[in-house]
């Protein structure tokens, strides 16, 4: 299972900092994502890391404002958001794939989250 947390309200040119702890199963080898899903749009791919964090994958509107890192120890992967846009306000998903290649394609990933929040002000 995947859950994440860190969403909310915070203005344009702010940061957040989400979190998607694993737990029940093991995820040995898995590359993980965040996707996000604004409103009366599409599922989007936002980032990925590959098993050893060596690998990482953004998309053009985020790439330079969005970090993604992880600690297998803590089961734990993060996406910190820096400079926030009113564009960026949607659900934000943390998935998983049983194997080590980042992917920027949602049918690819096979355990998702329940989504957080996040929210940007202008």
């Amino acid at each position: 299972q995947l859950g994440e947390s860190g969403g909310g309200l915070v203005q344009a040119g702010g940061s957040l900092r989400l979190s998607c702890v694993r737990s029940g199963r093991t995820f040995s080898n898995h590359a993980m994502a965040w996707f996000r899903q604004a409103p009366g749009k599409e599922r989007e791919f936002v980032a990925a890391v590959s098993w050893t964090g060596a690998i990482t994958q953004y998309a053009d509107s985020v790439k330079g404002r969005f970090t993604l890192s992880r600690d297998n120890v803590k089961k734990t992967i993060y996406l910190q958001m820096d400079r926030l846009k009113p564009e960026d306000t949607a659900v934000y998903y943390c998935a998983s794939r049983p194997t080590d290649k980042v992917s920027n394609v949602r049918s690819d990933y096979t355990y998702w989250g329940q989504g957080t929040q996040v929210t940007v002000s202008s």
